[in-house]
């Protein structure tokens, strides 16, 4: 009876050892044998580069004094400020666009109603018939 204690003991402090070199929980994942299948890391051939605003790409931050700049996003007709998706500008210069004409409106270097005729012949930024993100409508 003795031996089969001892033989037991021994089995039991065997199989502990093994089970704290092999836990159920791995914590070093396993080591690749070869590198040679791993996959590279290279750029996306076909990834479009960013797109950014007009504004953004050239970095104009629009000031109220910018009389000129702004009168590009007024309508000519009725003075009202173009929306995102006919300007293409990102939300925070059309927002930065939109408080400058405000400004400039409340301090009297713009009209509210129409836009200034001395502006009417310049260059488009956009082509505001023709909307960068049409809507469904």
């Amino acid at each position: 009876m003795l031996k089969i204690g001892k033989f037991i003991a021994q089995n039991v402090a065997v199989a502990r050892q093994q089970l704290a070199t092999t836990s159920r929980f791995y914590s070093q994942p396993p080591q690749p044998a070869d590198t040679s299948d791993l996959p590279i890391d290279i750029t996306n051939p076909y990834e479009k580069d960013p797109q950014q605003c007009i504004l953004c790409k050239h970095d104009i931050a629009p000031h109220y004094k910018n009389v000129k700049l702004l009168s590009q996003f007024q309508s000519p007709y009725t003075g009202r400020i173009y929306g995102r998706h006919i300007t293409g500008l990102c939300k925070r210069r059309q927002e930065q666009v939109e408080q400058a004409i405000l400004r400039a409106q409340q301090c009297l270097l713009m009209p509210g109603y129409h836009k200034d005729l001395d502006f009417l012949a310049d260059p488009k930024l956009f082509d505001p018939e023709r909307p960068v993100r049409p809507h469904k409508y």
